[in-house]
């Protein structure tokens, strides 16, 4: 039996040796690019920047259900959007079959996506000179995504700006796909680019990148889990033999990947782990949804009836005197409403009056929209004015108070009703299994640490730097591990050669 235990702890030894000379430099640049993503992500286009670019409303606009009834009556309209470009105004319906562009006179047509168009798109978004327009064909470093190979070929323009910005078109939408400066550029090429493992080649094609992270995830939390073994072990070794509480190994690198290894080795594992449910789910065999429920279409609506908006769009315009930018059309449950963007906020109005009336929805409504899901009697509700363990946000950006809704239902779920916009958030256990594996492990989405901004950098950055230096001694000893094995194999051919 002890030869057996022999074995297995020499062959756990090997795995974390190779398994640790191969993944080393990556776990190194995981970590460094880490550091620098708490501070800088990979650039996007923003909606608030999209809405930035948009225009003022009219008043002088047709009947919403002069607009609907130019949709096919065999169609269920589920979201009606208006808003202003360009000097011209467009109705954005989407149906259960097709996303309708309708100019709101509808004896014009949508503005043809023209180069004269593509230049105006542009100078709406930097009016600085432009310094050269390519035209893009295949994706490239800052648009690597599979989902906007239908947009080429893209147009590319770089501006002489002092943020050297870079703004890429849609040639067939006409739609603004990616907006960079040079300082992001820089910082994603140092975050997430190396963390996100989001190089073009690989990251265009979605099931491969998905595949490829899953996979060095897991050769990381094999390696990571040999390597606790080993720092136990060796640690377990040294106290048969009296030693203390000191490390067995003398040198330094040795000593001090052992030492670092056993105190940050916990946080490399979840880390490496919860980065790889970032692109999967939670297994079904650790946790199943037992239900299905209709949740949108109850909390959302079927689809958007305008003669149920008591509360004409027009007026709306009117009243806010010249400051509305953009009008969607929602529900909560039973109630209309429009969801509002003016040049400095975003409201929600109750459409079901004809007054204009910000939303406020009440605790009966909320309730019943509910049970109307789950079945009378089955809720119990909280008014909150704090984050809890599951409704919170690192940035802050969640608002404050909702409703809390708990189900005693098979999967315990649970929701967040915001009463100023009708936005709901939901969770069931096999939700909260998937925030704790990744948002909770990953980000140290922890209540008592959100909470406390200051206190969670600092505990990031003690970990982050514990696993550099855990991941720098491996790179270390890695390399001299190859280098050893480079001059053996040579002193072998020498020795070949010389008999």
């Amino acid at each position: 039996m002890k030869g057996i235990r022999q074995i297995i702890t020499r062959f756990i030894y090997t795995i974390h040796r190779m398994l640790g000379t191969l993944l080393s430099i990556l776990f190194l640049m995981w970590f460094l690019s880490g550091l620098v993503m708490m501070y800088h992500t990979f650039p996007k286009v923003w909606d608030k920047e999209k809405l930035q670019k948009t225009e003022i409303l009219d008043s002088l606009l047709p009947p919403i259900e002069t607009v609907a009834g130019r949709i096919p009556s065999d169609q269920k309209i589920k979201n009606i959007e208006v808003s202003r470009f360009l000097n011209q105004t467009v109705f954005r319906i989407q149906t259960n079959k097709q996303v309708y562009l309708l100019p709101a006179d509808s004896t014009e047509q949508l503005q043809e996506i023209s180069h004269e168009r593509i230049y105006q798109i542009a100078q709406k978004w930097n009016s600085s000179s432009i310094n050269r327009i390519d035209t893009l064909h295949k994706l490239d470093q800052w648009t690597p995504f599979e989902e906007l190979k239908k947009e080429l070929p893209f147009i590319k323009f770089y501006f002489s700006d002092n943020e050297k910005h870079e703004l890429y078109i849609s040639s067939r939408t006409g739609e603004v796909l990616q907006y960079t400066t040079q300082k992001e550029r820089f910082w994603s090429w140092m975050g997430a680019i190396p963390h996100w493992v989001y190089f073009t080649s690989l990251r265009q094609d979605q099931a491969l990148w998905t595949k490829s992270i899953i996979f060095l995830s897991v050769l990381g939390i094999i390696m990571t889990l040999a390597g606790l073994y080993v720092g136990i072990h060796a640690y377990v070794q040294c106290r048969k033999n009296k030693c203390s509480f000191k490390s067995p190994y003398k040198k330094r690198w040795y000593w001090l990947h052992h030492i670092t290894g056993l105190i940050f080795g916990l946080f490399v594992l979840t880390w490496i782990f919860s980065g790889m449910m970032s692109v999967t789910e939670t297994p079904n065999w650790i946790i199943k949804k037992k239900e299905h429920y209709p949740i949108e279409k109850i909390l959302e609506g079927d689809g958007i009836r305008p003669e149920l908006y008591t509360l004409d769009y027009r007026e709306v315009i009117s009243q806010l005197s010249g400051t509305v930018k953009k009008i969607e059309w929602g529900r909560f449950h039973d109630k209309p409403l429009y969801h509002i963007v003016t040049t400095s906020k975003k409201i929600t109005l109750d459409a079901s009056s004809n007054k204009i009336l910000p939303l406020n929805l009440k605790e009966k409504e909320i309730t019943k929209a509910i049970e109307s899901i789950h079945g009378k009697g089955s809720t119990k509700t909280t008014f909150l004015k704090e984050y809890d363990t599951y409704y919170l946000a690192k940035s802050g950006h969640l608002p404050l108070p909702v409703y809390k809704l708990e189900i005693a239902d098979a999967d315990n779920s649970c929701y967040y009703v915001n009463p100023k916009n009708g936005q709901y958030r939901y969770y069931n256990n096999r939700k909260r299994w998937d925030f704790w594996l990744y948002k909770g492990m990953h980000g140290l989405t922890f209540q008592f640490l959100v909470t406390r901004p200051l206190l969670r950098l600092t505990v990031l950055w003690i970990l982050m730097l514990g696993g550099t230096v855990v991941s720098v001694s491996g790179v270390v000893l890695g390399t001299r591990y190859v280098i050893r094995k480079i001059r053996r194999l040579n002193l072998r051919k020498q020795k070949k050669l010389n008999k």
